[in-house]
């Protein structure tokens, strides 16, 4: 496998498509620019605690070069069968599988536990889209609503949201027009405002992101918001959206 010191440099030799970066936070916009510069068009920024300086430095490059960029701090994205870019287990079976399901994450963790609580119930995923944690994202939770909305393989959407910011607030203003069903999952709901929630972006300023507004919005907008993880499924199959994975068994540790 040939290594580059740049990007730039592995673009006059190869067709680059997207560039996966792995970098600390402080080399990370020298890393994204350096692809975006390389004529990269789809930027996968896995890093967390990117300065926010930085960010939307990388964000008005990306968007005058027309690069889209997911991140910072996205765990990837998984197209089940085909793409998996990130560090998403995208080769698991008792987690992706092909399926009508176009799921959103802000956090990896969560999308994982969502995305196979879908293939215990019988349901495989169009795509998952981990949009990240940060407070300043390249991709939002409305970008990524409309993305699978125009999706002709994606018959229903999750979106998995948390606590802090208003990019379920902001995308549920769009949910209301959409003809395809959609259900969500807030995690810290039960968090108390003005304490960050593992993420940078999950904390409540204000009353502003709490998980309330965030129910509330969604449920005007016609989701359906569930309390757990576990009852995904069971609002697909209300809203009508027909089973199509092999169910299979979550993965356990420990021997026999």
């Amino acid at each position: 496998m040939p290594v580059y010191d740049s990007v730039v440099q592995a673009a006059a030799q190869h067709r680059l498509d997207a560039s996966v970066l792995f970098v600390p936070p402080m080399h990370a916009r020298a890393a994204a620019l350096d692809a975006i510069e390389a004529g990269v068009r789809k930027l996968v920024l896995l890093t967390e605690h990117v300065p926010a300086q930085d960010v939307m430095e990388i964000l008005a490059r990306a968007a005058a070069a027309g690069t889209t960029v997911l991140g910072p701090n996205t765990a990837g994205l998984v197209v089940p069968g085909e793409t998996s870019v990130g560090i998403m287990p995208g080769f698991a079976r008792n987690i992706f599988q092909p399926g009508p399901i176009g799921v959103i994450s802000r956090s990896g963790s969560l999308g994982t536990l969502v995305s196979m609580e879908l293939i215990t119930a019988g349901f495989g995923q169009s795509a998952f889209i981990g949009i990240g944690g940060d407070p300043i994202l390249g991709t939002t939770t409305l970008d990524a609503v409309r993305l699978l909305d125009a999706d002709e393989r994606t018959s229903a959407v999750v979106v998995v949201g948390e606590i802090g910011g208003a990019m379920e607030e902001e995308a549920a203003a769009y949910i209301a027009s959409m003809t395809k069903p959609v259900v969500a999952f807030i995690a810290g709901r039960t968090a108390p405002p003005g304490q960050r929630m593992g993420h940078a972006g999950a904390i409540v300023t204000g009353g502003r992101g709490s998980g309330e507004s965030k129910v509330r919005a969604l449920t005007e907008a016609g989701a359906v918001v569930v309390d757990v993880p576990s009852a995904v499924g069971e609002a697909l199959r209300a809203a009508g959206v027909e089973a199509t994975a092999a169910p299979a068994e979550p993965a356990r540790s420990g021997s026999a």
